[in-house]
């Protein structure tokens, strides 16, 4: 099981938005906190990145910037243009002032989108990103995601038949190359600290895989040792440095998060689920799930189909 691909799956809800952009100087925009993550892609041109908490961040062709914990933050022409306010619609899209053409070739072209992400089931993987994630653009740097960049442009511009069903695909595939490109440039500066680095380690690496390919397995902390080729307490002490907690309490976190998924989307009964997540019953199932969500698992269902 690829643990990146998993945690995002289980994270994202909803559909994903992008638009392409024409800047004419001077402009500039705010965007207020939100629970959505975000991105910009400066196709032509250049930018400046206003974050709420950070130091402004030049931004020229090709850079990616990816904002994973909803913060607000402006983008602007200079910096001391004006910011005038984006507002977010109930489809999920943010509606930002008029572009009002200039003469000639708009000065900044950009590449926008956003995903929806359940943050009350926020996972460490994406906790533990900075407030802006930036990849300059480097000649052989991070050549897939430079790619499916393209793409999208591409498929934003032209809308031919399918550009709908494309965007989507194209926009879940972004996602997981511009992480894979930070946890890859973080391990390559020797920075990769916390999942970045669990991620590079063969045996932490090997029992997240083993965890996540079948969580129902009556897990134990020598089992997974064993699926890294380390001893208990060795793979105890390394589990917990990277992950940020013990073996048995992540297996319990990611179950929960299986059980949260299959309750909201696949119909199944609660014995089924149980069974799935590594329960022997349906009572110590529902037991596990209210300590962890605070209501039984048949009323967290109904909650989310209302």
């Amino acid at each position: 099981m690829d643990v990146l691909s998993d945690v995002v799956a289980a994270m994202r809800t909803g559909r994903p938005h992008s638009a392409r952009r024409y800047k004419y100087a001077p402009w500039g925009l705010r965007w207020g906190d939100s629970d959505q993550a975000g991105f910009h892609v400066i196709l032509r041109g250049s930018a400046w990145l206003l974050p709420r908490d950070a130091e402004p961040v030049a931004l020229a062709p090709g850079d990616v910037v990816f904002l994973a914990h909803g913060q607000g933050h402006g983008l602007a022409s200079g910096l001391d243009v004006p910011l005038r306010d984006a507002r977010l619609l109930p489809d999920g899209t943010w509606d930002g002032p008029p572009e009002v053409p200039g003469e000639g070739c708009p000065d900044t072209i950009t590449l926008c989108g956003t995903y929806h992400l359940d943050r009350d089931r926020s996972h460490r993987l994406l906790a533990d990103l900075p407030e802006v994630v930036h990849l300059p653009a480097r000649v052989g740097g991070h050549r897939s995601l430079r790619a499916a960049v393209e793409l999208l442009g591409m498929e934003l511009e032209e809308q031919r038949p399918g550009t709908d069903a494309i965007v989507t695909s194209l926009l879940d595939t972004l996602l997981l190359y511009i992480l894979r490109a930070w946890w890859e440039s973080e391990h390559a500066a020797g920075r990769a600290r916390g999942w970045a680095a669990a991620l590079a380690d063969p045996a932490v690496a090997a029992a997240l895989r083993a965890i996540h390919a079948d969580p129902a397995r009556p897990w134990t902390v020598a089992r997974l040792g064993v699926e890294g080729g380390l001893s208990r307490a060795a793979f105890a002490r390394r589990f917990t440095e990277l992950v940020g907690e013990p073996p048995l309490t992540y297996l319990t976190w990611w179950r929960m998060t299986t059980a949260d998924r299959l309750l909201r989307g696949e119909g199944l009964a609660l014995r089924e689920v149980a069974e799935r997540t590594g329960y022997t019953s349906e009572f110590a199932f529902a037991k596990a799930f209210k300590r962890e969500f605070g209501v039984s698992p048949g009323r967290y269902r109904r909650a989310a189909a209302g």
